[in-house]
């Protein structure tokens, strides 16, 4: 099956125009849910599957524009696994190999011949989007190294990175502090419940490492609501998005290697809330890994990014 040509920019959902010194290729999460787990779906989304298209849209809004400031944003669409075909799998790289891969490396090979100019990158992601972006580091900027030497970060939120990685991959390295450049950054949030249960998340694995979206450390020093510069909410009337308290603070728990809040999350609600409760846990806060740290993920983005400017 061939890859989409994209050269198209019916194949993106955002190609921007070059504003900024820096661009950010980010890769959504899996959206392709509920459709996935009907009689007879595919494995994989088709490029005009509509709840993908949603939930791009959607994602966008939510997490990618957490690098507008500061970037050019760039999100191509592409055919990912369905949360049905990712579950069972026995491994999620198993389900990204394939389709969903040679997707995203091909949209990289465009983007990078003709859209980039030589200028220094982020690469994020959420969930799949950042299991992706995992595999990307491991294999295609193996291969293209030297697109690997202008990353600023890479924002891998919402999926594990684990030790066994960084010690199988030695040119990987994970964040530091508030500002180290050329790193992993990376955590899941969960509350006390999914921890407390020891319960299962697909996106949680052995040995994996967060570091705190509030305090950029990697111990469990405990950050406060107080260090929390604004989360992303509806509105609770017009339903439309802005900053707001919702109670998020933050601590490293090095056991099970996530984030823990007390934040208020979006409910698992609806005929498909028993399904996630099953792939995530019924204390995972997957749904608000970006917009707990809205703000926080906002500046920590732009100290990077000037950090890696004043470098090089």
């Amino acid at each position: 099956m061939n890859t989409p040509d994209y050269s198209q920019k019916a194949n993106w959902y955002k190609l921007p125009d070059i504003v900024k010194d820096v661009d950010t290729f980010y890769i959504y999460a899996t959206e392709y849910i509920q459709s996935s787990y009907n009689e007879g779906a595919p494995d994989y989304a088709a490029m005009d599957d509509p709840e993908m298209l949603v939930g791009a849209a959607n994602e966008y809004m939510a997490h990618a524009t957490t690098f507008e400031d500061s970037t050019n944003v760039f999100m191509p669409y592409y055919r990912q696994s369905g949360l049905r075909h990712a579950a069972e799998t026995p491994s999620v790289d198993a389900a990204l190999m394939g389709i969903p891969y040679d997707d995203i490396t091909a949209a990289l090979d465009y983007y990078f011949e003709n859209c980039n100019g030589g200028r220094p990158f982020i690469l994020a992601g959420h969930s799949q989007g950042s299991a992706m972006a995992k595999l990307l580091l491991k294999k295609y900027f193996v291969e293209h190294s030297d697109y690997y030497q202008r990353m600023v970060a890479a924002y891998l939120i919402g999926f594990s990175v684990t030790k066994e990685d960084l010690a199988e991959n030695p040119h990987l390295k994970f964040a530091a502090g508030e500002s180290d450049t050329g790193v992993i950054v990376s955590w899941n949030t969960e509350n006390p419940e999914n921890v407390e249960k020891n319960a299962h998340n697909v996106v949680v694995l052995p040995n994996a490492i967060s570091i705190n979206p509030l305090n950029w450390k990697l111990d469990e020093t405990y950050a406060p609501v107080s260090e929390n510069l604004g989360s992303l909410r509806a509105n609770e009337v017009t339903g439309e998005p802005e900053i707001g308290d919702r109670g998020a603070d933050a601590q490293v728990n090095l056991a099970r290697g996530v984030v823990v809040t007390h934040g208020k999350r979006d409910p698992m609600e609806g005929e498909f809330a028993k399904v996630l409760m099953e792939v995530f846990g019924p204390g995972s806060c997957h749904g608000n890994d970006y917009t707990f740290y809205y703000n926080n993920i906002k500046d920590n983005v732009a100290k990077r990014v000037k950090t890696y400017l004043a470098n090089h």
